[in-house]
């Protein structure tokens, strides 16, 4: 029941769910601690909404902003505890002390500070908002930014603001038990000071040298640095922050290029979410400062996503513009139409250009180069069978979809039946379960069964860790777990959580990479996935989300996968192990495998999961693996050979292209100067201008 509860009101915890409760419920206390009147019982109640309010927000809770759109906002609820105040002063017969009417006073004047310290707030706020976002940008040597106001005056600026009347109200109940206006008239004094003093906190960062540059000034400042750096490959990314991993993914292709690389960002929350890189990156959220900036030396760009913010790149005839997307499926993403307005598609492997060929929705074939997916570097192959080691199946099910087709997720009708089989196996197998990030966004269905298959996993989990049969390494996974620790919080000094960075002003100031740190944060994260998978026993059933461990650490931990039509299949391809794909639409095994190439060796699942125990003996026992070849076979064929590697192929793709940019660009200038040329001639008698336009000089008789 309080589950239902916490999904209902979708808050994060019982904590929340029990704060929200005693929130609404203080607000009639405190009206009947008005009338009764009770002093004690309107502190009580007070005390219960200032806290209860106070973690709702340090939280982010979803019902605040409910609270909001209901016309009960923060500055209401506040409004409303103090008018309740003056009710209790009424009903205790001090409406004709002077602390009564220094009570009504003293709020008036409190909420006449709240225009300006809001007016003030605001406009600092867009003043050090960005044209742009940079990181890896050398902006500072060519303007001022100042440093942010220091964070406690902007964070949660209206809610520390409204909170300076707990001494009114505090004083003002002291007044109230004791009969005396000093306590009142004292806490009246310091609330209206404090409010007055954060206000005139605020004024110094509105004028003079703490103001950051105008926009004008920003971008003449970028339009410089580009000139300089010269940028030749371009990433280009949009779209919600949530699918960061799509531009996350590319990050380390694009420090690998031979050319001068550069990444191109459209939306702010993006950059946020964006992981660590020495790439320059640009976000640019406005589609007229990204026409007006000078790409004139980008031959090539890249994209990883089909969205309707690419028009304003694919609009520049100077380069190349190439979909190289974000995964490598089935899935009809991998062959949209939208892909035709592209230059050329990049495909991992010759499945890709078949694909396309199948689908017959305008990708001609000579536009399609086959490049390998540089990503998978770090997947590691089969290294043979687990031995006495317990073997590990991940269950990588994708996300439910934009429509309801039963193909979509294994999650729906499957997901149970997968990993209930896989926690009975005998013998036993270890299960990992990771979703995809996107799972129960659209579909409250899909997020149900995530949270079933979360509990299943997790009750199973604990069930385990107290048999008997399977014993861990105490000793060794808590020195696994201090060396976590030791190593989070060296990540977290590195990588500046603990809020150094004011705002983006100061980001893109101060965003330079620091070639040592970055290094010493890609060796940690190495560290620290290996001390993770040691931090619990390799029995131990366990569910994965979030960033960390990623995709690929947790494909070389397992000896086998069960998912679905994705990249996630094909990826998973690159180790060689036994893999199996649930049939989620029941197609039947022929259907299946004749429209998706990436189950070809794979073994496939119906909904009810009775064939695991092929995927199982083939994880045991080489010789009862059957499709071993095949996987071979279908790994060259989704992805390209091993040889060369698939860097040096990606980046035999951009040096190809970009010449194919450059004879165009050569053309267009030889087309220009001959156009010009012939004007000259049939007009001898008017001198022509660099602009192409005739001055009306008459020619000599």
């Amino acid at each position: 029941m309080i589950s239902t509860a916490i999904r209902v009101a979708r808050v994060g915890s019982v904590a929340e769910l029990a704060a929200a409760a005693l929130m609404m419920l203080g607000f009639p206390c405190l009206m009947l601690a008005a009338l009764v009147p009770s002093v004690p019982a309107f502190a009580a109640a007070a005390a219960v909404t200032y806290l209860a309010d106070h973690y709702l927000h340090h939280k982010g809770s979803y019902l605040i902003n409910r609270l909001s759109k209901v016309r009960a906002g923060l500055s209401i609820r506040f409004l409303i505890r103090q008018l309740l105040l003056v009710l209790l002063l009424a009903r205790l017969d001090l409406a004709e002390d002077l602390v009564f009417y220094g009570a009504i006073a003293c709020f008036i004047a409190f909420y006449g500070l709240q225009a300006p310290h809001g007016v003030l707030i605001t406009l600092i706020r867009n003043r050090r908002h960005m044209p742009v976002v940079t990181r890896n940008v050398d902006l500072a040597s060519r303007i001022r930014i100042p440093d942010a106001p220091p964070r406690f005056l902007l964070d949660r600026s209206a809610e520390k603001m409204l909170h300076l009347d707990i001494v009114a109200v505090v004083g003002l109940l002291v007044s109230a038990v004791t009969e005396s206006a000093v306590a009142g008239s004292i806490g009246i004094g310091v609330t209206l000071v404090l409010g007055v003093l954060y206000v005139a906190a605020l004024l110094p960062y509105l004028r003079g040298k703490r103001i950051p540059p105008n926009a004008d000034k920003v971008l003449s400042a970028l339009s410089a640095w580009l000139r300089e750096y010269r940028p030749e490959t371009a990433l280009y990314f949009s779209g919600s922050k949530d699918s960061a991993y799509q531009v996350n993914m590319w990050l380390e292709t694009m420090e690998q290029l031979d050319t001068r690389p550069l990444i191109i960002l459209r939306e702010r929350a993006i950059i946020e979410k964006l992981a660590p890189t020495t790439v320059p990156v640009i976000c640019v959220p406005g589609g007229v400062h990204l026409m007006n900036m000078d790409l004139s030396t980008v031959r090539v760009t890249l994209y990883a996503a089909n969205v309707g913010k690419n028009i304003h790149m694919l609009r520049v005839p100077t380069m190349k513009h190439v979909f190289i997307g974000h995964g490598d499926s089935d899935k009809l993403a991998s062959v949209n139409p939208f892909s035709k307005v592209y230059d050329e598609v990049w495909t991992a492997g010759r499945a890709g250009r078949d694909r396309y060929a199948i689908a017959d929705v305008g990708v001609r074939d000579e536009d399609i180069a086959e490049v390998g997916r540089p990503q998978l570097a770090p997947i590691q192959t089969r290294q043979g069978v687990p031995g006495d080691r317990m073997p590990t199946v991940l269950y990588a099910p994708t996300w439910e979809g934009w429509d309801d087709n039963p193909g979509n997720t294994s999650i729906l009708l499957a997901g149970e039946n997968i990993v209930k089989k896989l926690v009975a196996a005998d013998p036993p197998v270890r299960v990992l379960y990771k979703p995809h990030p996107f799972t129960g966004t659209r579909s409250a269905k899909a997020g149900a069964a995530h949270r079933r298959i979360t509990a299943l996993v997790e009750k199973t989990a604990a069930e385990r860790a107290a048999d008997p049969r399977f014993k861990a390494d105490s000793g060794a996974q808590a020195k696994a777990k201090a060396e976590l620790a030791r190593i989070e919080a060296r990540l977290a000094e590195l990588s500046g959580s603990g809020g150094d960075r004011g705002d983006e002003a100061e980001a893109a100031r101060d965003g330079l990479v620091d070639l040592r740190k970055h290094e010493e944060v890609a060796r940690l994260r190495a560290e620290w996935n290996d001390a993770y998978w040691r931090s619990f026993g390799d029995f131990e059933h366990r569910v994965i989300t979030g960033a960390e461990p990623r995709l690929y650490d947790c494909f070389n931990v397992s000896d086998a996968m069960v998912s679905d039509i994705s990249s996630v299949v094909s990826d998973f391809i690159a180790s060689g192990k036994p893999y199996a794909v649930t049939d989620s639409a029941e197609l039947g095994v022929e259907e299946f495998k004749r429209q998706n190439t990436a189950v070809r060796a794979a073994v496939i699942l119906s909904n009810n999961a009775a064939e695991l125990g092929e995927l199982l003996d083939a994880v045991r026992d080489p010789a009862a693996d059957p499709l071993a070849e095949d996987r071979k076979e279908l790994k060259r064929y989704l992805l390209g050979p091993d040889e060369p590697t698939s860097i040096e192929q990606f980046n035999t793709a951009v040096a190809n292209l970009a010449l194919k940019a450059e004879a165009r660009n050569v053309g267009q200038r030889s087309h220009a100067a001959l156009d010009e040329a012939e004007l000259a001639n049939a007009l001898p008698g008017q001198r022509v201008s660099a602009a192409g336009e005739t001055d009306g000089v008459a020619a000599a008789g």
